[in-house]
């Protein structure tokens, strides 16, 4: 007898259809899988046994063969345990057919019967649904995943004991409730917050500025200075991610097996890998070509302490994911595109020891040590930051202050302003924020005043500055005044720009 369950498969961050026929035929007693699938895919045929068993249902003593159709595309994982399972059952007349009509069906088994999660539930849902599917049977931990998609019929199960059962119609499950993202939102809460922040009152006014337009930014300064406290910070000043970006963070850590236990991200991820952090772990690879740091940190921060520290060929594979948006990872076995919409943050010591140009303690580096540590940095990955600040020191009775600076719920205010006035004007392109303009938009949402012109004409001859540092100060420029509530970019917006682009030349120069 012959049985088909609609499953899906991964590519990347996308599914793709795939069909599990399931053929019972007279002959001596084989378990064969075909359809070109991998070794976890094969190791099926002794999850299926063994959970078909000590569920309570007979193994049939005949030829037994799955085919994964297509069949020249490679299956890869142990999501087809589940729909093979039901095929068999259904092939042995224990479920029919019509109940397995119209529906897509994926989850790992155990050997007693129980269903175990799968990676990637999130993007094998959406491709089901673009291909007209409504109705899941998936495991019951991935159903906090898809809890947001209106539209979608998930009954959850936990044993395939309780999958028959429901197809039987002796013990159906019910589909589960969808929820509102907006609820999600409203349970966030944060450890940090910029209240905790002393003094630094320059370096936060350009964090605040880098939220509000998503630019990238170094920070430069001694040991102990705050660095990596602020960074922390940073999350909590973005705005909130709208429906569409948590969808794409989420299929991404989906297919990482990365999802927390409320499974629809609703922060805005921050990724911090440690700086011995491998080319393949930062930008993505592997056998299967899973995502890396870069896509785990789309639609949030990628922050990268002592910079300075992580190897140059690592460093170097940032420069075409921080321009593209995107990164495209190719192996013998696979080929996938992941995003890497993120926002830059790197920190660093101004030398070896730490103590360049600090007022408290003297530098005990050589000249030759300072600019070969500063060497590490390579100068188009610099020129890629937009901003540049300098973090100095706090004065001893400064920590001492009980009183608390601004808290990260005003910042953010101001930035979700910002941020509204630049979605209303990019909305006709599809443009999220300012530093995501390019040459074709570049001229009209970025207008100055004759007098801002030439300031920025003589800054970029005085400072010797690339043609891409010209842009960025421009964009730059634009979300100051996006904050400030201007309409024209004006010479006051300029000058601020300018200096966030000055350090390069005092350490680099």
């Amino acid at each position: 007898m012959l049985a088909f369950v609609s499953s899906c498969g991964l590519t990347g961050i996308d599914g793709f259809g795939v069909d599990v026929e399931v053929n019972l035929a007279h002959g001596m007693p084989v378990f064969d899988i075909v359809g070109l699938p991998d070794a976890s895919v094969k190791e099926s045929r002794e999850r299926v046994r063994a959970a078909l068993k000590n569920s309570g249902f007979p193994f049939p003593a005949e030829r037994l063969t799955v085919n994964l159709a297509p069949a020249d595309v490679k299956k890869e994982g142990p999501a087809f345990d589940l729909p093979i399972a039901l095929g068999m059952l259904c092939a042995m007349g224990v479920v029919d057919q019509a109940a397995l009509d119209g529906a897509c069906v994926f989850g790992e088994l155990s050997l007693n019967g129980a269903v175990r999660p799968v990676r990637g539930a999130l993007p094998m849902v959406i491709s089901a649904m673009e291909r007209g599917v409504k109705r899941f049977l998936l495991p019951a931990e991935n159903l906090n995943e898809i809890r947001c998609i209106e539209g979608v019929q998930a009954h959850p199960v936990e044993s395939l004991c309780a999958a028959a059962r429901h197809l039987t119609g002796e013990l159906p499950i019910p589909a589960a409730p969808s929820t509102d993202y907006q609820s999600l939102i409203r349970r966030r809460r944060f450890a940090e917050d910029f209240c905790h922040v002393k003094g630094q009152s320059k370096a936060k006014r350009a964090l605040e500025i880098a939220a509000a337009g998503g630019h990238n930014v170094l920070m430069i300064g001694p040991p102990g200075s705050g660095k990596t406290l602020m960074a922390r910070c940073m999350p909590t000043i973005l705005p909130d991610m709208t429906f569409e970006e948590a969808l794409e963070a989420t299929r991404i850590h989906s297919v990482a097996g990365a999802i927390p236990e409320s499974g629809l991200l609703t922060e805005r991820p921050f990724r911090s890998p440690h700086h011995t952090a491998s080319y393949a772990s930062l930008i993505g690879g592997g056998q299967n070509a899973m995502p890396g740091e870069v896509s785990l940190a789309s639609q949030g921060c990628l922050y990268l302490d002592e910079l300075p520290e992580y190897r140059r060929d690592v460093l170097e594979a940032l420069r075409q994911p921080m321009e593209d948006g995107f990164v495209t990872i190719t192996r013998v076995n696979a080929r996938c595109t992941y995003p890497s919409r993120f926002m830059l943050i790197c920190s660093m010591n101004p030398c070896p020891c730490g103590n360049l140009g600090s007022r408290a303690k003297q530098c005990r580096c050589t000249p030759a040590e300072i600019r070969r540590y500063l060497n590490r940095i390579s100068g188009p990955l610099l020129d890629r930051i937009d901003m540049h600040i300098e973090v100095e020191s706090i004065p001893a009775e400064k920590l001492s202050e009980t009183e608390l600076s601004e808290d990260s719920a005003a910042i953010r205010a101001r930035v979700e302003a910002a941020r509204a006035v630049q979605r209303e004007r990019y909305a006709p392109i599809g443009i999220r924020c300012n530093a995501e303009l390019d040459a074709r938009t570049l001229a009209g949402a970025c207008r100055m005043t004759p007098g801002a012109q030439a300031l920025l004409l003589a800054s970029t001859e005085r400072l010797k500055l690339s043609n891409r540092a010209y842009t960025r100060i421009l964009k730059v420029a634009r979300t100051i005044c996006d904050l400030d509530g201007a309409a024209e970019i004006g010479d006051e917006q300029i000058a601020e720009a300018v200096q966030y682009r000055t350090l390069d030349r005092k350490y680099w120069g």
